[in-house]
């Protein structure tokens, strides 16, 4: 009976089925466009590029400091966020919360906002997550032994043409290439 009563419904109107469809992303010239203002602005604003790593290294060193301030004092590392007070007085916190709120923005504008794991039809969403978890400790791991993430240094430092930052980046695109050939069977 649910089979006759289906075929026998008109089909939605494009109008409605235009609602739940995502719209098509915007072309990555404009945005790469866009992005190099916004790195030409962050220079004239504040004097220096963008990076999100400043933004841990200021809440972690405050946290730390609330505990034992002469630890942070001791890190050389450190003392420089640890001087610059509250991490509330760090711009580079703003730019994570505006990145967070920027992504949710394209989301919904986008018609994309849902609660889904990513992953290819061969791998769990366990194993998916422990692999995200993995690289982004990497990541992580890697941007605070090298003074800076991939943003400051692709996008900061290869816009001043720092050698360092494109031997950098040369080594993520060689790395991600030589690496997507045996880790392939879990997208594909």
């Amino acid at each position: 009976m649910s089979r006759t009563v289906a075929a026998q419904r008109p089909a939605a109107p494009a109008q409605a089925r235009s609602r739940t469809m995502p719209r098509a992303y915007w072309n990555p010239y404009v945005v790469g466009f866009l992005l190099g203002l916004v790195l030409l602005a962050t220079y004239v604003v504040t004097g220096r590029g963008l990076g999100a790593t400043a933004a841990f290294s200021a809440v972690s060193a405050w946290l730390v400091g609330l505990g034992s301030p002469a630890h942070v004092e001791a890190n050389q590392v450190h003392v420089r966020y640890w001087n610059e007070g509250a991490p509330l007085l760090s711009w580079t916190l703003f730019l994570l919360a505006g990145a967070l709120i920027g992504a949710f923005a394209s989301g919904w504008q986008g018609r994309r906002l849902a609660f889904t794991v990513e992953r290819g039809p061969h791998i769990t969403d366990n194993t998916r997550l422990m692999l995200a978890f993995g690289g982004g400790f990497v990541a992580a791991f890697g941007a605070k032994i090298a003074k800076g993430c991939t943003s400051g240094q692709a996008l900061t430092g290869g816009s001043m043409l720092n050698v360092g930052s494109l031997v950098f980046m040369l080594a993520v695109f060689a790395s991600a290439y030589g690496l997507a050939y045996f880790v392939r069977k879990e997208w594909l």
